[in-house]
């Protein structure tokens, strides 16, 4: 008998499966029973934390693009998306349909690496989260669940489906595929994971060679299509790197002409009294005016327009643009009137 339970890998992998299956149940439980995360019109709405992945996610950056474009098919896809991780978590859990629910497993943390393996303030956090699903959800698709779980149940039980092929390949027991081809996929298997770990690591983070970086410390903005047209001046900005919790707090815009003369200058306090119809969003999460600045969420981007008298008379020439955060840091971009 105890050989027989050491020889149950689907049992032996039960801390693992539990563990796996309450990190994805629980995605499902803080945002529906703990907090309404479901709800554009609520802060900590999931969308615009799914906004936050998309500067620089890897490979899927087109599709979650245009998912923070489209805002109501992006509120679906959070829907589906939440009640396919509580499904996922709770059979896996009970060990139901396990190998099913691995494949579930192992494609919600490649969404979580590809997309968000580049976030993470201290611990390379996001990242961390993506590979380990990957290599546990591969892991619990080779064991099965084992004596303690439903599938086990229903199999002593002698229901007619678990004596079919399918049940083996969906939910445990052994893997209908000889010992020879078992042993490549383990091998096979294990070392393309580790690959992808690697490659990842070194992609989002410089962690095998070259210089560490981590693109969530500090903020970045990208600035473009810069124009200075009759009295206005418009140009989009775009938040590319940094904290994904709190917004990049702009304090300063201005015009610098070529002799280096500051022709405008919008302060802290006037920036964060825009009115809205200045800032043009383009995706759910939004650059808005604060209490005390312009905040410019993680992944946010928008086309800003500011009219003055003073720009119509303005004569040709290179413009810069210079944009000053509260950490002080600023970026610049060159306008050609």
């Amino acid at each position: 008998m105890n050989l027989h339970i050491k020889n149950d890998s689907g049992f032996l992998a039960l801390a693992v499966r539990m563990v796996i299956g309450w990190t994805y149940f629980s995605a499902f439980f803080r945002r529906t029973i703990l907090a309404d995360k479901l709800d554009p019109e609520l802060a900590g709405y999931i969308g615009v934390k799914f906004n936050h992945f998309l500067p620089n996610a890897l490979g899927i950056k087109p599709i979650i693009q245009y998912l923070v474009e489209n805002p109501d098919i992006l509120w679906y896809n959070m829907v589906a998306f939440t009640i396919i991780e509580g499904i996922v978590g709770l059979f896996i859990i009970f060990g139901l349909f396990t190998r099913l629910m691995s494949i579930g497993v192992f494609s919600l943390a490649m969404g979580i690496l590809l997309g968000s393996g580049w976030i993470g303030t201290t611990c390379l956090d996001e990242w961390q989260i993506g590979v380990l699903g990957i290599a546990t959800g591969f892991l619990l698709f080779l064991t099965g669940s084992g004596r303690l779980s439903l599938d086990n149940y229903l199999m002593k039980k002698n229901f007619a489906f678990t004596q079919k092929k399918w049940f083996a390949w969906l939910g445990s027991g052994l893997i209908p595929i000889k010992d020879r081809a078992f042993s490549k996929v383990v091998i096979i298997g294990s070392f393309l994971i580790l690959g992808l770990t690697l490659y990842t690591n070194q992609v989002f983070h410089g962690g095998l060679w070259g210089t560490l970086h981590n693109k969530s410390v500090k903020p970045k903005l990208e600035i473009t299509e810069g124009q200075l047209k009759n009295d206005e001046l418009s140009f989009d900005i775009f938040r590319v790197e940094g904290v994904d919790v709190y917004g990049a707090w702009i304090i300063s815009i201005e015009l610098i002409d070529p002799q280096n003369n500051v022709v405008i200058h919008y302060t802290q306090n006037e920036l964060a009294a825009l009115p809205k119809h200045t800032i043009d969003n383009y995706y759910i999460a939004k650059i808005k005016p604060g209490k005390h600045s312009l905040i410019v969420p993680l992944g946010a981007k928008a086309k800003l327009k500011f009219n003055a008298s003073q720009i119509k008379n303005l004569p040709k020439g290179n413009y810069t643009l210079k944009i000053t955060d509260i950490s002080g840091a600023s970026w610049k971009h060159q306008i050609i009137k």
